[in-house]
């Protein structure tokens, strides 16, 4: 007999000569499927949690109002600097490409970011063979008008202190173009170390020089609220972790 993922019946198959039953085992939810979802992380006013697709057009409004000024760019990829519509596309687009590829050996997880209620941003962690290296990235951006207020700050501790204390994380490294100070000081506000010079190119034609940074549990500078985590058993049964 062939494999019921085949399309053909297995004994316990709700498929009986081949009409379908009237009724179908329930699935449960998306948050089953997709534990990620589900995931919440508090810390005072400031939540992590997943985002669904209920809150991608909000965080996509956000971004087409900007992040940073037109004549800079802080990321690698210049992303932000698509046109007006086809911005917002892009970044749905990015954050279901995230879920769609999700599996213990190499996910992405992004977290829409609220403060006092409000969606004012993501926070990244993405990692390939997370089991072996414990280690893995840290990427985020918030919201122009919800700048310098401390947010980015709390929300990189938040996630780093969630990835040290509840996924046996070792390190996490983080990167900044040289020319964007903003960042780097939340880097060294957390506690991240400097980690190597990196060339890169970031527009068409543009040289840019990459600091590389890295944090160690040691060297966190921890918010000063604790974390309120919801959701954290199944998503780490998601990355394969076994739930302590």
């Amino acid at each position: 007999m062939r494999d019921r993922r085949d399309g053909y019946a297995g004994e316990n198959s709700c498929w009986r000569g081949g009409r379908a039953s009237d009724t179908l085992a329930p699935m449960g939810t998306v948050v089953d499927l997709l534990p990620s979802l589900g995931l919440r992380i508090t810390a005072g006013p400031t939540e992590l949690r997943g985002l669904t697709d209920d809150d991608l057009p909000v965080l996509c409004a956000l971004a087409e109002e900007g992040i940073h000024p037109a004549d800079q760019m802080p990321f690698y990829f210049p992303w932000s600097q698509a046109p007006r519509g086809e911005l917002a596309r892009n970044t749905a687009q990015f954050h279901w490409r995230a879920r769609a590829t999700f599996s213990p050996r190499a996910w992405s997880l992004h977290l829409g970011v609220w403060h006092e209620g409000e969606l004012v941003g993501s926070q990244g962690f993405d990692t390939t063979n997370y089991l072996v290296t414990r280690t893995g990235e840290t990427g985020s951006w918030l919201g122009q008008r919800f700048q310098g207020r401390g947010i980015g700050t709390v929300m990189r501790q938040v996630i780093c202190a969630f990835v040290f204390d509840h996924l046996e994380g070792v390190e996490v490294t983080s990167a900044a173009f040289v020319d964007n100070p903003a960042s780097l000081a939340v880097s060294r506000k957390v506690g991240y170390r400097e980690n190597g010079m990196m060339r890169r190119q970031r527009r068409e034609g543009e040289l840019a020089l990459l600091q590389g940074l890295v944090l160690r549990p040691d060297d966190l500078v921890r918010c000063e609220y604790p974390l309120e985590v919801h959701g954290l058993e199944p998503f780490q049964r998601s990355i394969g972790l076994e739930p302590r």
